[in-house]
């Protein structure tokens, strides 16, 4: 047997609001694998996230294969859109839900993990949102196209910038990307295909810088459509589900707990060789060249 052990290993999850999503996903996998798990959390969700988990909502999918209940070392406010204090709008420093949580910045955050723990070994970046995305790209407007980029792709690299001092030689961080950074997804607007094509191509740079300057591999899962919380801000996710099982090779939808396993793969010892990649996890449908019920096919 050729287990993925990250025992003695710490991970920072960033983006991880309730237990639907891939970073809920990944939190498990990692933790089944041995794993220490800090999360951040959106600021204006985490009392509402921190509450749940603390009275037991999210107990059941909490299980880990062990029978244990997935815990979190330390959960931490986060708005990746803001890199110091002195970037956050007036507004938003006295929004009820910011005003009094501390430290939501990116390098608050790293200041603080650096503070409470010292270092970590692996950083996952499960952040995304296009404020237009249900825009047409010719509709989109250069705020929404802006804010799509910032807050989903240029947030990977800010965090990387603050926590790769933190990050132990031998460590691994990873993003999600979807196949709408390749090729074109109807729908799927506001510059979040732009965003996520960036997320692609700095995921390949910041391979390189971090390897020379860290140590720490830099790689990037394209997962197949997904039903989380976010993914159905998008308006038509269960047609982009369904498509996907009627049009790829296995022929079904792709399951949360494939994308945390390819994650608990890329971020152990056993992918050591494997850095500014990205690796499909999407039943097949990125290889398709035509729809099962393409005329060509009849």
């Amino acid at each position: 047997m050729l287990p993925i052990d990250l025992r003695g290993k710490r991970a920072f999850i960033a983006g991880v609001g309730d237990d639907k999503g891939f970073g809920w996903a990944i939190a498990k996998a990692l933790a089944d694998a041995g794993c220490e798990i800090l999360v951040g959390t959106w600021t204006p969700m985490l009392r509402i996230f921190t509450t749940s988990f603390e009275n037991g909502k999210f107990d059941e999918s909490r299980k880990l294969r062990d029978g244990s209940l997935l815990q979190f070392t330390k959960v931490y406010p986060l708005d990746a859109t803001f890199d110091t204090l002195a970037d956050v709008p007036e507004d938003i420093r006295e929004n009820k839900r910011y005003k009094d949580v501390g430290g939501y910045t990116i390098s608050e955050v790293a200041e603080s993990i650096r503070k409470d723990f010292g270092t970590i070994d692996i950083f996952i970046h499960s952040l995304a949102n296009g404020p237009e995305v249900q825009k047409p790209l010719l509709e989109t407007s250069r705020k929404g196209y802006l804010a799509a980029i910032s807050s989903s792709s240029y947030s990977y690299v800010s965090l990387l910038q603050h926590l790769g001092p933190l990050m132990n030689k031998g460590g691994a961080a990873l993003s999600l990307t979807y196949l709408a950074s390749e090729k074109v997804i109807p729908g799927y607007g506001g510059g979040m295909s732009s965003a996520k094509a960036a997320l692609e191509s700095d995921t390949r740079v910041l391979a390189f810088e971090m390897a020379k300057r860290y140590g720490v591999r830099v790689n990037v899962i394209s997962a197949g459509p997904f039903g989380s919380r976010a993914a159905k801000a998008i308006g038509f996710i269960e047609k982009m589900i369904e498509y996907t099982a009627k049009n790829s090779p296995l022929g079904r939808q792709i399951e949360a707990e494939e994308v945390a396993h390819t994650a608990a793969f890329l971020t152990s010892p056993l992918a050591s060789g494997i850095t500014g990649t990205v690796l499909h996890v999407d039943s097949g449908m990125s290889i398709m060249g035509a729809s099962l019920d393409s005329p060509t096919l009849a």
